[in-house]
């Protein structure tokens, strides 16, 4: 058993010892992930990309994506681009000599499309486009390719007299589909109306099935999709299907007959999470398609076609991720990667390969393939050799009886000197959405806590409440018109069940999340301020009323999670805000926020910041970050976060320190933490 280390704040690093090393926070920033997949259609390679968080001497900015090359061959991993670049949307040629991607290059100034050869040595710039493309497909031929671009308006001659006036939702930069002739140099745009979103090519390079929208605006993104056909000779649009709400991936079969997609339920249902299909061309109302996720406990994140007649989707059931086969017409699936195997969205296939991004408790993302044929999965890289020195603390799923009878599931991390019949802090983690779910994943990242609070000694808990994916459209509905409601009483049910088991000290438990976990988190310490000694919001929400007038889906909000408007029933949203309960509040908050933020405007955290600070009992603090938004990007915003995030923790739910106190606001980011290890 590790000696047990005593802390004064989170900057001072955990001693290591000479047996045993334990995760600190900057490990955080040394980890590597496999973002993108694809493999060779001759199957022979998968190309990939690894995200590096770029170095604290480099200037600050977001995380590199690199270019690899895996061989099955031979087992071996090639670089095929590296440093400081952000390659995107990796796809291939059809003759598996060439790979292609999305990038800005040394010359660019916008993203472009480029083909780079296997060996390396051939790089060949296919567009020149004025605005960034932001994905691509490739007609079958490949003579042609089709892009989705965002047209940036040319500035007016008075913007540069120093008029730079911005016009809010008026002046909206549109998003439109091209497609480019390779050998002629011709560019056509093919949408006549709209923003497209996404799009697939018809297996006979004759049709393209799209994502359309009304305007390039987020909300329209979230809930006015529909899904039109686009004949590429006459540029005939017709809506193929008035889908509600909601809109995820789509496939055509082989034959360009049926178009498998996935889709919210309904115009309420806050997941586009079911899996329909219809006809090529189609007669049918939305209604009269085959939902052949009815009674399916869980939420289809990707399909694709395997053959004629059978599907390939994956799916969220419950923490686990599953790769399922059917028959187009079944209600039976087959399962083919088992519950536990990894966490993974997407999928992309060819042949006998399939290739994903997957994680689990022991490692974040990585390559994995799963042979079709024989029936096995395999891991196929392994970036990070540090973490084999690593304690890992133990994580593992648990189930409880909420107080209405409901079973709710969640992730837990236990200390890492967890002793049984001992009683440890813990910090609860708050998933977003709500409509997300928490997975049996890695799990830590700059706003995700688990291995870094566990060896602090934290219990971690992660619950999936009420109101969330991953267990179908009724529990996903049993949030509607409540939020803040019984879907906050899962987690209050879930730390009494983990106090009652003898784990947690009842006295010593935080809570902090993201977003809607962040509008959780001030709830928790305004509202059920008895149940917490410590709380950290970020990006989150402190007023419901100003929240849905300031937010940039308020269609989503009003759709997804209320059901009304604002001034339809004021006191009620207004009963659901943190900010009415100010008088209440006697936790310790911490508040963090991105002043461009256009999903939670920064507001909602100046009017809690504002709200305890005038009313509260206890000592609250808030944090801007310049120009981050609903989320950082930045290294240097998110090992801030990180950091004082858990430092926060450590004040108030370890050691004795008043709890009208508050911990220093300057921070030792330890740097040099960096230069110890040799990176």
């Amino acid at each position: 058993m590790l000696k047990r280390c005593l802390y004064f704040f989170i900057i001072i690093l955990i001693p290591i010892s000479a047996q045993e090393k334990l995760f600190q926070p900057h490990d955080v920033f040394r980890t590597q992930t496999v973002g993108e997949t694809s493999v060779s259609p001759n199957q022979d390679y998968a190309a990939f990309t690894l995200i590096s968080s770029r170095s604290f001497d480099d200037k600050p900015g977001a995380a590199y994506r690199e270019l690899y090359l895996y061989n099955y061959s031979d087992k071996s991993v090639t670089p095929l681009m590296t440093g400081k670049v952000s390659i995107s949307r990796v796809s291939w040629l059809n003759d598996s000599k060439y790979v292609s991607f999305t990038a800005n290059m040394k010359d660019d100034k916008k993203s472009q499309l480029y083909l780079l050869s296997i060996d390396g040595k051939d790089t060949i710039r296919v567009t020149d486009s004025e605005s960034s493309i932001l994905t691509y497909q490739w007609h079958p031929s490949e003579n042609m390719v089709a892009y989705i671009t965002v047209e940036e308006k040319e500035k007016p001659e008075y913007e540069k007299q120093g008029f730079n006036q911005e016009i809010f939702e008026e002046n909206i930069p549109e998003r439109n589909l091209y497609l480019l002739n390779r050998a002629s140099g011709e560019i056509e745009k093919l949408n006549n109306e709209g923003a497209v979103f996404d799009f697939k090519w018809s297996n006979d390079g004759n049709k393209i099935v799209a994502a359309i929208a009304p305007n390039n605006l987020v909300d329209d993104s979230y809930m006015f999709k529909r899904i039109y056909v686009i004949d590429v000779e006459s540029k005939e649009m017709i809506k193929l299907v008035d889908n509600p709400g909601k809109l995820g991936n789509f496939a055509w079969n082989s034959s360009d007959n049926k178009l498998a997609f996935i889709s919210a339920a309904d115009t309420n249902d806050a997941v586009a999470g079911s899996l329909f299909m219809c006809d090529v061309p189609n007669n049918n109302a939305f209604r009269q398609l085959k939902n052949y996720s009815k009674n399916f406990i869980g939420s289809v994140t990707d399909i694709h076609w395997l053959d004629e007649e059978t599907f390939l989707f994956v799916s969220e059931e419950g923490v686990n991720t599953t790769l399922r086969k059917q028959k187009y017409n079944s209600d039976k699936s087959e399962l083919l990667i088992e519950p536990g195997t990894a966490v993974f969205k997407s999928i992309n296939i060819a042949g006998n390969k399939i290739v994903f991004n997957g994680q689990t408790p022991n490692h974040p993302s990585e390559l994995f393939t799963y042979y079709i044929n024989e029936d096995k999965v395999e891991r196929n890289t392994f970036h990070i050799s540090w973490l084999n020195e690593i304690k890992l603390a133990k994580q593992e799923r648990i189930e409880y009886t909420a107080s209405d009878g409901l079973n709710i599931e969640g992730m837990l991390f236990y200390p890492i000197n967890y002793e049984e019949g001992k009683k440890f802090p813990m910090i609860v983690y708050v998933h977003g959405g709500p409509e997300a779910t928490n997975s049996l994943g890695w799990n830590t990242g700059y706003n995700r806590w688990g291995q870094a609070a566990a060896a602090r000694d934290f219990f971690v808990f992660m619950p999936n409440y009420r109101a969330g994916s991953g267990r179908g459209y009724e529990f996903t509905m049993m949030g509607f018109a409540d939020g803040g409601g019984r879907e906050f009483i899962d987690v209050l049910d879930g730390i009494d069940y983990l106090v009652n088991e003898g784990l947690v000290d009842k006295n010593r438990v935080g809570i902090g999340g993201g977003s809607y976990g962040g509008y959780f988190s001030a709830w928790a310490a305004s509202k059920h301020t008895d149940h917490f000694a410590a709380a950290v919001s970020f990006v989150g929400i402190g007023n419901k009323l100003s929240k849905r007038n300031t937010t940039d889906i308020p269609w989503e909000s009003y759709y997804v999670h209320w059901g009304y408007w604002v001034n339809d029933k004021p006191m009620e949203i207004y009963d659901r805000s943190p900010v009415r309960y100010a008088e209440n509040m006697n936790t310790p908050l911490l508040i963090l926020h991105g002043t461009k933020d256009p999903r939670v405007h920064p507001s909602q955290s100046l009017e809690m910041f504002r709200a305890f600070k005038l009313k509260g009992k206890a000592p609250v603090r808030l944090v801007w970050y310049p120009d981050e938004r609903h989320g950082n990007t930045r290294n240097t915003s998110q090992l801030d976060y990180l950091l004082r995030t858990l430092n926060w923790f450590e004040y108030y739910l370890k050691g004795d320190n008043p709890k009208d106190s508050k911990p220093d606001y300057e921070i030792d980011y330890g740097l040099e933490y960096f230069d110890e290890i040799g990176e």
